[in-house]
């Protein structure tokens, strides 16, 4: 198979990080100056891409795959020091912030603490916008250019304030309208125009990072799930599009079905698509969903591709995923209209679990690569798809990923027979199985290999980001100051030397959109 996507026309290596998990003071990573520090270090080090998880504002549960809009940015990954260079903070304002943990994030304290400044910026920036704008832009040029996604959004958190943080569907009736902001208060437009400041010092610090990381030749992989939160922007301003009833009730969500790992399937509780409405509107909002991430991102890593070619539909009134049947997807006739507009196609197909030749002949029709994750692959049968000798060049070869366990803890978890298999197919002692992964996937077939920031920093399981089906503890992993700058000085010189010896040092990548 000739891989269509032309970013992978060159052999490079990456990061896998959230920047959530970078260091920084104000409880959370941000996009200040440890981000470009982080990219200085992955420049250093030779690596030529940084992958994140999806960047979207939040909600419940913390989890960056379930957001409040896909074109949004999380206003946790604004950095606040920049209002207080251009002194629409002051340093007290912020002193709460800078108290809190360096090595695990405390959403909690955030959503008490984050936006109080930042209300107290926007104030500040009402009466004198020049300073920002002179960095940043108009605020008025960003909404208009935004507005497709910016004033729902908009309306849809004003409005969700109003209602407590209630989902949409346990709304009254009167606020069930997208185009609600024409009868908001004084002070609920006030709050509809903070919510679009937020996304503009979001947007434009992304902005700002994304050219630096350009300069430095790394590119950015982002991430897109194939469905979006029930409670979202997204399906609060474009139910139309998806499979929900009248009255507001989804007719079915999606999940998949019992497999070896989960005997009682999984439920997602997504709404799906109305394939045949997106058809009819040239799939259109999809193409526009890609365009905001591209602005983001010069690669957009597609998660659940299998669903393009059939989804698991659950009925919403039995709410049991072993009760659900495969659908049919949009399957060639999405992928022929996202190739006419994307013919450079800068995606990767996240095609991992229980995939059938079907869903991997569409992936190639599609002309996209690929993924395997090395964790998945000593399990004594040589045949595995995913070691290294079974690897084609247009698989991305991972390590881990975000759902994954660290190296380590991977290890130590798996019995015996797997960490024999490891050792022997190896050819190592078992004491470093991280960096053991590292080196062989490195010098591996596969034209991009990502590795997990963790790893780097030989960590065990409780530096775990996610794990799936547990509701809480997830997403809070941080590396801390004094771990990333052990980092630098002890494995910068050796990681460059591994991409060198296996001709990993080509960024091969031009950005996309960066201007």
């Amino acid at each position: 198979m000739k891989v269509k996507s032309e970013w992978l026309s060159h052999r490079g290596c990456g990061v896998l990080l959230h920047p959530s998990s970078l260091p920084g003071s104000y409880g959370i990573g941000n996009l200040g100056s440890i981000s470009r520090e982080w990219i200085d270090f992955l420049a250093d080090a030779g690596f030529s891409h940084w992958q994140t998880c999806p960047v979207g504002p939040t909600g419940y549960g913390d989890s960056p795959y379930q957001v409040f809009s896909s074109s949004a940015g999380n206003p946790y990954f604004i950095d606040l020091s920049a209002l207080v260079e251009n002194s629409y903070l002051e340093h007290e304002d912020v002193v709460t912030l800078r108290s809190l943990s360096g090595e695990r994030i405390d959403y909690g304290e955030l959503y008490q603490l984050f936006f109080t400044p930042l209300r107290k910026a926007f104030d500040a920036f009402k009466k004198n916008p020049s300073s920002l704008e002179d960095s940043y832009g108009k605020f008025s040029d960003f909404k208009k250019r935004h507005a497709h996604w910016l004033e729902g959004f908009a309306v849809f958190q004003t409005l969700k304030r109003r209602n407590q943080s209630k989902p949409w569907w346990e709304w009254p009736a009167e606020d069930q309208d997208p185009l609600k902001y024409r009868s908001l208060d004084s002070d609920e437009m006030h709050e509809l125009d903070f919510q679009s400041f937020l996304q503009y010092l979001f947007y434009s610090q992304w902005r700002d990072l994304r050219i630096y990381a350009s300069q430095k030749e790394i590119s950015l992989i982002g991430d897109l799930p194939i469905y979006v939160a029930p409670d979202s922007a997204d399906v609060w301003t474009n139910r139309d599009l998806f499979q929900i009833k009248a009255n507001g009730t989804f007719e079915a969500v999606a999940g998949v079905p019992p497999d070896y790992f989960n005997e009682m399937g999984q439920l997602w509780g997504n709404p799906l698509y109305d394939w045949q409405r997106h058809k009819e509107t040239d799939y259109q909002w999809w193409i526009q969903r890609a365009c905001d991430q591209l602005e983001l991102f010069d690669i957009i890593r597609i998660d659940h591709f299998r669903a393009f070619h059939d989804y698991w539909s659950i009925p919403s009134s039995l709410m049991d995923a072993s009760k659900g049947e495969w659908e049919t997807g949009p399957g060639m006739d999405f992928w022929n209209r996202m190739q006419e507009r994307f013919p450079k196609l800068p995606f990767l197909a996240e095609d991992l679990g229980d995939i059938n030749d079907k869903v991997r002949a569409l992936r190639e029709q599609a002309g996209l690569p690929g993924m395997a994750v090395l964790q998945f692959a000593f399990d004594g049968n040589p045949g595995n798809l995913y070691l290294p000798h079974n690897l084609s060049k247009e698989i991305v070869l991972y390590t881990g990923t975000h759902d994954n366990d660290t190296s380590l803890g991977w290890y130590h978890s798996v019995d015996e027979g797997s960490r024999s298999f490891f050792r022997r197919y190896l050819n190592v002692d078992g004491s470093s199985p991280g960096w053991d992964m590292l080196r062989h996937a490195y010098r591996s077939v596969s034209q991009l290999v990502v590795v997990l920031a963790q790893d780097l920093l030989s960590l065990g399981s409780d530096a775990r980001f996610n794990v799936p089906g547990v509701a809480s503890g997830n997403w809070g992993w941080r590396m801390t100051n004094a771990q990333f700058q052990q980092l630098k000085q002890e494995s910068t010189s050796y990681l460059r030397e591994q991409a060198l010896l296996a001709d990993r040092l080509h960024s091969g990548l031009q950005s996309t959109q960066v201007t």
